[in-house]
């Protein structure tokens, strides 16, 4: 490979959530006992460094001492467009549909407040990403799930009639679709996304999209844009992106929208700017430049190769070694979620004691509750292969071969 997805990254003291937390943020993993290093594969970023063009072109930007007051580029916008025509075979595609959000669930909760008021009730997919349910219980909206339901073959799918009985029952008039989903790992086919689509068509539902995981595809999975699979859907979704999960760059801060039906665009822009805080900044603006370049193409495409490796061996490991413990292959993001139910249920311990196995021997994975997931867990495998091996390794041998080993 061109790039280096094997070399293992120093990250403490580097300002990283992710190796640093544990121990001072209470929402991290616990640190592990004495003679084990931590390996984080929890909070959703990676553990790689990112494309070289994104430190050269924030660089390039930062040598010059003046930071004062400025214009998105037309640079900026040519990037985003030319990147979803490449990725997404997306044509049409103009300046004016694209604006700035300086994260996707401020852009989220911009979109529920132009369509729904505190109290109403909004569909979401479950499991559901933890950013979710926080912005939607904080805000005030009520949250109703349909239940994502495995197939024989053990992939998620949606419910159909459960989303539109749910619709119907609770007057829902918006819903948000993660894709790809997380926790999931599900990639959605385009025959999937028409049919819930059709289903907000006819119930009169604005959709929010989700599609921060899009660029990170495993096997040849191909991400269909939501708004591309009907013509209601073109007019009646709000789409969010953002590089940071392909390109690790959320410290940087900076996402987008692509709305292409004029008055939705104009009410959730609307409702952005009354904020006074969706302002973009000048090397964010430069670092989406540099990660939507050429050098960015080929890194992405790189690291797509990198994480389905990692995917492969971890379900091959988990099916080979963990006995009782369930997992969905994922088509899409660097996350897997386990179901430790029956392994929960054979040895007689609770979620937190699992929990806390892992995290003794420096295993610092996820607690899956906060992602409707009630005896689960979330594992980021966005590290080099070696060091998932190592953490699938400490797990076999401390935690589900001999529960209290350590």
């Amino acid at each position: 490979m061109k790039y280096d997805f094997t070399s293992i990254m120093e990250r403490s003291g580097k300002d990283a959530v992710a190796v640093d937390g544990p121990g001072h943020d209470p929402n991290a993993p616990g640190l592990p006992k004495d003679g084990f290093d931590f390996i984080p594969m929890w909070v959703a970023d990676m553990n790689f460094p990112t494309v070289p063009a994104v430190p050269k072109a924030v660089i390039a930007r930062a040598n010059h001492p003046a930071y004062g007051y400025f214009d998105i580029s037309d640079d900026y916008y040519d990037a985003i467009i030319r990147w979803h025509e490449t990725r997404n075979g997306i044509t049409g595609l103009c300046k004016e549909h694209i604006g700035y959000e300086n994260g996707v669930l401020g852009g989220v909760i911009s979109a529920l407040g132009s369509y729904a008021s505190p109290g109403d009730a909004v569909l979401l997919h479950s499991p559901a990403y933890i950013g979710f349910t926080e912005c939607l219980t904080q805000n005030g909206y009520r949250i109703i799930r349909s239940e994502l339901k495995k197939d024989a073959q053990g992939v998620f799918r949606m419910d159909y009639t459960d989303m539109e009985d749910k619709i119907k029952a609770h007057h829902i008039h918006v819903a948000i679709i993660c894709s790809p989903h997380n926790p999931s790992g599900r990639v959605w086919e385009r025959r999937e996304l028409e049919q819930a689509m059709k289903i907000f068509e006819e119930n009169e539902v604005i959709v929010i999209s989700d599609e921060i995981w899009s660029d990170i595809l495993l096997n040849g999975s191909k991400h269909i844009p939501t708004q591309s699979v009907s013509a209601y859907a073109h007019e009646h979704t709000a789409a969010f992106y953002a590089p940071s999960k392909t390109f690790n760059l959320a410290g940087l801060i900076g996402s987008y929208h692509i709305i292409y039906n004029r008055s939705l665009r104009d009410r959730i822009t609307s409702k952005g700017e009354k904020t006074h805080y969706n302002s973009i900044n000048v090397l964010s603006m430069h670092a989406l430049i540099g990660a939507y370049s050429r050098d960015g193409q080929e890194w992405t495409d790189e690291l797509c190769q990198t994480l389905s490796t990692n995917a492969a061996y971890a379900c091959d490991f988990i099916s080979a070694h963990f006995a009782h413990i369930s997992v969905s292959r994922p088509q899409g993001t660097y996350m897997l979620f386990l179901d430790c139910t029956d392994w929960c249920r054979i040895h007689q311990q609770t979620i937190d004691q699992l929990l806390q196995a892992g995290w003794d021997v420096g295993v610092g994975w996820q607690d899956g509750r906060p992602f409707y997931g009630p005896c689960h867990i979330r594992m980021n495998l966005a590290l080099p292969l070696s060091r998932v091996k190592d953490a699938f390794e400490r797990l076999s041998r401390y935690v589900f071969s001999s529960p209290s080993s350590v």
